[in-house]
């Protein structure tokens, strides 16, 4: 029986665009139609991406987009930031619905943007015209949405670590964060930075302070409810191939109760399907590697300093799922009216 949706992943050859179709294979209610990508033109699929062989016939095309549009209801967007735009903005001209993977659509700031991704947005006229793509924040926008952007890895790991208590009001003034991440973060091409060599022996903060997903999550967190947060975010270089682990340390009243920030965790994720609050334990990435879940505790410190004492949030996930292709799919469920989960429900890979 053919599927009820076609879709068509640009940038198929890169690992989010890889993660999708690895996805979207055997989703039962979307067809893939198109793979495009600059490299590896009229190859198979399964050739670039040895995983799937044997799994699918399709051919990597470099086409444009209005040769595309007609055969699909949907595009996915794995491309560069900017080029991601320009292109995106092609397909919405056409009627196609879009999911970009990219940062190009995520903030409502052009200032923000020029600073962070280090380059005016090529179409700042349009910024804010894309619903952002975390469910957990946005499901009812997402519902039935045209145009989704897809949060960062490092933005979904820590929004989902901290949500909890912007929500609940708990959250103002200076949060630090860092965040420790797999080297598949870094895109299919090496680096001097990314040799495994390199990386495998190593531990390397990079971007302290600059990293361009921190104004995301300033932004994700003050739409929901967090007052004047700043974000101090240092991301870290760590020799595992996938994974984010975050730890995020904020400060509270001295006399808040520590159950109340225990239930602001519990209550805010009581009724999600893919955020997973750990108790008992904390967070870590070999229980999430390979799944579509993001696993969430908190530490509660009982030293008072001037009034207040510290909380740390955790959370932990994969990058190129949860973080990244994953989400992408689950925001492409809402939008064409399936169930969320369709797809991408599988538990995690142990050990």
């Amino acid at each position: 029986m053919r599927a009820s949706h076609r879709v068509a992943i640009l940038g198929a050859t890169g690992y989010g665009g890889a993660e999708l179709l690895r996805l979207l294979l055997p989703h039962p209610s979307v067809e893939v139609t198109n793979l495009v990508a600059r490299d590896n033109i009229g190859a198979r699929a399964d050739a670039v991406i040895p995983s799937l062989a044997g799994l699918t016939d399709l051919q990597i095309e470099d086409i444009p987009p209005d040769q595309v549009a007609p055969n699909v209801d949907l595009v996915f967007l794995a491309l560069p930031h900017r080029v991601s735009a320009l292109i995106g903005a092609q397909y919405v001209d056409l009627g196609v619905k879009v999911i970009d993977l990219s940062g190009d659509w995520r903030l409502l700031d052009a200032d923000a943007y020029a600073e962070f991704y280090g380059a005016p947005h090529p179409l700042p006229d349009r910024m804010g015209s894309f619903v952002y793509g975390m469910p957990e924040m946005n499901r009812d926008a997402i519902r039935g949405a045209d145009r989704v952007a897809s949060p960062g890895c490092f933005a979904t790991a820590t929004t989902l670590a901290l949500l909890p208590y912007a929500r609940a009001g708990l959250l103002t003034g200076r949060v630090r964060v860092s965040a420790v991440t797999g080297s598949s973060g870094s895109g299919v091409r090496p680096s001097a930075g990314t040799h495994h060599p390199y990386r495998a022996v190593n531990l390397k903060p990079y971007k302290p302070l600059t990293h361009q997903h921190t104004p995301e999550i300033e932004q994700s967190l003050r739409l929901s409810g967090a007052t004047d947060v700043t974000i101090d975010f240092v991301p870290i270089s760590a020799p595992l191939p996938r994974g984010i682990l975050t730890t995020c340390f904020f400060d509270v009243p001295a006399g808040l109760p520590s159950a109340a920030i225990h239930a602001a965790l519990r209550d805010c994720y009581a009724h999600e399907p893919l955020v997973r609050v750990v108790e008992g334990r904390l967070p870590e990435v070999a229980s999430v590697k390979g799944s579509m879940f993001c696993d969430v505790g908190v530490s509660v410190g009982e030293v008072v300093s001037q009034g207040k004492r510290t909380v740390v949030a955790h959370s932990a996930l994969d990058n190129l799922i949860k973080g990244g292709a994953g989400q992408a799919v689950q925001s492409m469920n809402l939008v064409l009216g399936l169930p969320e989960t369709t797809g991408i429900g599988q538990p995690a890979l142990w050990p």
